[in-house]
């Protein structure tokens, strides 16, 4: 009994330290932090919804409005699962049919040579994490085998979403990418229409 009262001590100051690190590690960031870095806190939020949308298009086929700033997946000839989107900024929506030409988790990001010319900040490549503008995961659209360098991507900024803010891919919540992408196939057709 004679170590009793240092034992004491001793768990006392480990839960001290373990409170006040806990407590340390809750804070929520400064307005400054979270408004200049964006950081996600979540994968943002689920918009999905089973729509009937009489179609002759395949089952899984990807359909994009840029009009009404959805995509849209084929379930049946009447159903489809439908979900909010963000789209090119004026002067930048892009139409065509396509198909996934390549499907990544959590990607790296590499804007192209035309967007840095426009934005001679950008960096060459952006790592996978909370400043990457691709999100969780990103759908890449192919023509004739080659990359169009359009994307159907997440977003760490989840606010973004229904606008007109990109340079002609298409945003989704994370966590509607996350979903989208498990459902999706690479060869899978996409039809982007005004």
């Amino acid at each position: 009994m004679k170590y009793a009262p240092k034992l004491l001590k001793s768990v006392a100051c480990i839960l001290a330290c373990l409170i006040l690190a806990l407590g340390l590690l809750s804070l929520p960031p400064s307005p400054a932090e979270a408004a200049s870095n964006k950081i996600p806190r979540t994968l943002g939020p689920t918009t999905k919804a089973h729509m009937l949308v009489r179609t002759d298009e395949t089952p899984g086929t990807i359909i994009i409005s840029n009009a009404a700033r959805t995509l849209d997946v084929v379930l049946d000839g009447d159903t489809v699962a439908r979900y909010k989107i963000g789209i090119g900024r004026e002067g930048f929506t892009w139409t065509g049919t396509a198909v996934i030409g390549r499907k990544a988790e959590w990607p790296s990001w590499h804007p192209p040579t035309e967007m840095r010319a426009r934005q001679p900040g950008l960096p060459k490549m952006v790592v996978p994490g909370p400043h990457n503008p691709l999100g969780a995961r990103a759908l890449y659209l192919f023509q004739n085998g080659k990359d169009t360098l359009y994307r159907i991507h997440g977003t760490n900024d989840a606010s973004s979403v229904g606008g007109g803010v990109t340079s002609g891919c298409f945003r989704l919540t994370n966590s509607d990418v996350l979903d989208l992408y498990a459902a999706t196939r690479t060869g899978t057709k996409v039809i982007v229409r005004n």
